[in-house]
């Protein structure tokens, strides 16, 4: 039988706390915490307050101006850390101990991936214009608390990536992957309605996207193969379909997302953009000595038109 109720239920603070206060957990969570930290915060701040040390690429696109600013996309995409914290309350209740050594590994490999992605900003990091908008209390905490210089490869896509594909993988390893067939998808929905999220807030642009997708497919690339970066992509812009399993009030859960408001041809046109450079990045990386050198070629020779 199905399980039927929804992720999106779940208390993120009990993943949080139990993570610090188990044995088997705490040396993930003390490890990986502080990765996310260093590689997120602390190089954005030191590189917004000493200015020049590291270059900085504006990588706005033309296609960018097709994608409306939708300040009510902004509950979504603040979601994205919970969206992962929420998947290992799910695990840890369900499972109980049977989920320690999965989950530890996850945690593990969250920290990891924010190290992964500073490869790229470490050597050069990027920038869009976004419009100065406080009307929000929530948007005036992300110009307060983000620096806003690690646009590509946007952490917030692979961070969400990551997480759909490895609950999909942890219900493989639990052997519940039929019973956990809608909140897999659940969690996919909501993986694509935060990576639509950064853009509708113009905290990304279109060329944000197909780096996140390509630094994944470097990461995971049994999890995130180009067949499921396609698949992927091509599901962008596209109404989550409403779901049985939906918590009642819930103004994150994908199918409650905002109207997209986006030309057919628009769209077209933005997610072929996003497979092209997505497919030269895999293309440029059969030379290249490292997975980020064709990221940081991009940015290099990236000219803003």
């Amino acid at each position: 039988m199905k399980y039927s109720g929804s992720i999106y239920s779940e208390n993120w603070l009990y993943a949080f706390f139990k993570s610090f206060f188990n044995p088997c957990l705490r040396p993930a969570f003390l490890k990986s915490v502080p990765s996310i930290f260093y590689n997120f915060f602390l190089k954005q701040y030191h590189a917004a307050f000493l200015p020049g040390r590291i270059p900085v690429t504006n990588v706005d696109h033309a296609l960018d101006e097709k994608i409306p600013f939708v300040p009510a996309w902004v509950s979504i995409y603040i979601d994205f850390v919970h969206f992962w914290i929420r998947m290992l309350t799910f695990f840890l209740k369900r499972y109980k101990r049977k989920a320690y050594i999965p989950i530890r590994d996850f945690i593990y490999s969250m920290g990891d991936l924010y190290a992964y992605a500073a490869e790229v900003y470490k050597r050069n990091m990027s920038t869009t214009k976004r419009p100065f908008y406080i009307v929000r209390p929530r948007f005036f905490v992300i110009h307060m608390l983000d620096p806003h210089l690690m646009c590509i490869p946007s952490l917030h896509v692979m961070v969400v990536i990551h997480t759909y594909t490895q609950f999909s993988l942890l219900a493989e390893k639990l052997g519940e992957k039929e019973i956990l067939e809608d909140q897999i998808e659940e969690m996919k929905q909501g993986a694509l309605a935060i990576s639509q999220a950064i853009l509708f807030v113009k905290q990304h642009s279109v060329n944000c996207l197909p780096a996140a997708l390509y630094g994944m497919t470097c990461f995971s690339p049994d999890l995130f193969p180009p067949e499921e970066a396609e698949n992927f992509t091509n599901q962008l812009f596209s109404r989550a379909p409403v779901s049985c399993i939906e918590p009642k009030g819930c103004n994150v859960y994908p199918s409650n997302a905002p109207p997209i408001k986006i030309k057919e041809e628009d769209k077209a046109e933005i997610k072929k953009h996003i497979l092209t450079l997505y497919r030269q990045f895999l293309k440029e990386k059969e030379i290249a000595k490292e997975w980020y050198d064709p990221i940081l070629k991009f940015l290099r020779e990236y000219e803003n038109n």
